[in-house]
């Protein structure tokens, strides 16, 4: 008898295959029958009307603390997602020493917007080994989750409160053994940030900014390439403006010595700047020309963020912005209302490097998302070039005031993403890139300021009812297959007999994301931004329903993807790569 069976559906089965009429069959985990099935079956689900789909996979997430407090990884599994990849940008809960707790509660507090207050309260803080942070989540988990290995807990773990330095010879060994010791353990693979937008709780660069890119870096990306079923993840200064050619050839170098893939994170496309995406997706071309493999992580539909002037993002990185933005509330106040400093403030802005960081001060482009002072009411959801024509004033004096009388709680709506059909068009030109994968949501991270999880239902919502850019089948391929594979991960990312019974059943006249909105649902009573899924009806993560009707059903059948184990390797063009990794760093 089989465990279910989902009756009537028409299944888009992740290779991009036309969608077809077929019943799936699911035993012990598993696909066992895709077709006409007529075994009785404990339970079955009808999917008449229905599309049939692989679960989706993140890749790109920051899920390492919220999966102690919700084990589904709301909302991206309520968006039909089944398998997320965490530990990104350099960043993870594990190894760790014990004196590091706090250090890595305040680092991820400002660099990933946690709340510091869920941190606290939600986690145990109880492990010190990878290992031991692994089986943390053993039977504990809604979804599956596989961890990468960040450089800032390797360098904090082996050099304490000396890893704002560079680090000895015997420091770098030191972390090289580390980091054979966590994948060992289950680790997906190496994560790190040479991104200068990235600062610890003292508002200090995270610790692996310090390393020495070729006698640090690369050697921790030679040592992932002795293991099985690994990957790399990487984030710089280019990744959000331009490559430096001195960046181009380390992730050349990265992926090559490891003889592995690498993803980075994100490209933004606009139709303002070409120039700008093209040269970055052009360091994947340069670096396959020497067999290594570079792959630019990019969103299939655009996720807004919230701008405030009281806690750290986006504006905190602008030239000339942050040591203001840093300093005391009161201080922070008077500054910004000296007209001085404001000028001092938009002129220095202005040479910021075109693309998104010279978005930002588009103020004119903002909306406003919530006020508190009586004297903002009813400004909210309001366009703020039309207020400051309505009040004779320059964009940057409308914001700068209306934050001033909210004593800086106003949040705003940078809507700076291009939305022009011609940007549109030059972002499905690119999906087709075989340096592209769609990814990128940040989950679990920015809680505050942007919900980018629930971009399955948007996109699949967009191909169906909105632009039609791609067909379903596509659109299902570049977010079930395309990822799995890039990752290695075993038997996912296809409905395939005797594949793992990872499945969302869709409905297509309903999929849809509800608005982003505030709730109140964290450990320590703290906050996050989240969207309801519409549409998807049901998630199943290894033949087990983990949600029905936009609600979780309590089972845990999600596990931890250990390298090796549930991942197999991917390598580049294996030639080229192994002549690369036999040249000297």
């Amino acid at each position: 008898m089989l465990d279910a069976v989902i009756k009537g559906g028409t299944v888009i089965d992740g290779t991009g295959a036309a969608p077809r009429p077929a019943d799936v069959g699911i035993r012990h985990g598993r696909i066992v029958a895709v077709g006409q099935v007529t075994e009785p079956a404990r339970e079955t689900i009808d999917a008449t009307g229905k599309l049939v789909t692989p679960g989706f996979v993140d890749a790109h997430t920051h899920y390492d603390a919220q999966l102690f407090w919700d084990p589904y990884a709301t909302p991206s599994s309520l968006h039909g997602v089944t398998s997320v990849v965490a530990g990104n940008c350099g960043f993870t809960l594990a190894p760790m020493e014990a004196r590091d707790a706090d250090f890595l509660r305040r680092m991820m507090a400002q660099v990933e917007g946690m709340p510091i207050e869920a941190l606290e309260v939600g986690i145990p803080w109880d492990w010190r080994t990878y290992g031991e942070f692994l089986d943390k989540f053993t039977d504990r988990l809604g979804v599956n989750v596989a961890f990468m290995v960040g450089h800032c807990a390797l360098r904090r773990t082996v050099m304490g409160e000396d890893s704002d330095k560079t680090a000895t010879p015997a420091q770098v060994d030191a972390m090289v053994d580390l980091l054979h010791e966590c994948i060992d353990a289950g680790g997906l693979g190496f994560s790190t940030s040479l991104a200068y937008t990235h600062i610890d709780g003292d508002g200090r660069p995270v610790p692996s900014r310090f390393a020495d890119w070729n006698d640090e870096v690369v050697p921790l990306c030679r040592a992932v390439g002795d293991h099985p079923g690994t990957t790399l993840e990487f984030i710089t200064d280019g990744c959000a403006g331009k490559f430096s050619e001195d960046e181009i050839e380390l992730m050349s170098q990265m992926s090559g010595q490891a003889q592995r893939p690498l993803n980075w994170n994100i490209l933004h496309v606009t139709a303002e700047n070409k120039a700008a995406y093209q040269h970055q997706n052009n360091a994947s071309k340069r670096a396959a020309a020497k067999g290594a493999k570079v792959v630019a992580l990019t969103m299939p539909v655009n996720v807004q963020n919230t701008v405030s002037f009281l806690t750290h993002c986006v504006l905190h990185v602008l030239p000339g912005w942050g040591e203001i933005l840093r300093l005391p509330v009161p201080e922070r106040i008077a500054a910004l209302k000296d007209p001085k400093i404001r000028a001092q403030m938009m002129e220095s802005a202005s040479h910021a490097e075109a693309g998104p960081r010279l978005n930002v001060i588009k103020f004119e482009r903002y909306t406003i998302a919530a006020t508190f002072a009586p004297e903002n009411e009813g400004l909210a959801g309001r366009n703020v070039g039309e207020i400051a024509k309505e009040r004779g004033k320059s964009p940057s004096d409308c914001v700068f005031d209306i934050a001033i009388a909210d004593d800086l709680r106003t949040a705003f709506w940078a809507n700076s993403r291009d939305d022009s059909d011609e940007c549109w068009g030059l972002r499905k030109e690119l999906w087709e890139d075989e340096h592209i994968m769609l990814g990128g949501s940040d989950a679990g991270a920015h809680l505050d300021r942007m919900c980018g999880a629930s971009y399955p239902s948007r996109f699949l919502d967009d191909c169906l009812n909105g632009r039609k850019l791609v067909t379903v089948e596509r659109a299902v391929q570049m977010m079930t297959q395309a990822p799995a594979r890039h990752f290695g991960l075993k038997e996912r990312g296809e409905i395939r007999e005797g594949w793992r019974a990872d499945i969302a059943v869709i409905d297509p006249k309903r999929v849809a994301a509800g608005p982003v909105e505030r709730r109140d649902d964290l450990p320590g009573g703290a906050w996050r931004l989240t969207s309801v899924a519409h549409g998807v009806e049901h998630v199943f993560v290894n033949g087990r329903e983990i949600v029905r009707d936009g609600q979780v059903t309590g089972v845990l059948p999600g596990q931890v993807l250990r390298s090796g184990a549930d991942t197999y390797t991917v390598l580049p063009d294996p030639p080229a790569a192994r002549a690369l990794a036999a040249q000297p760093a």
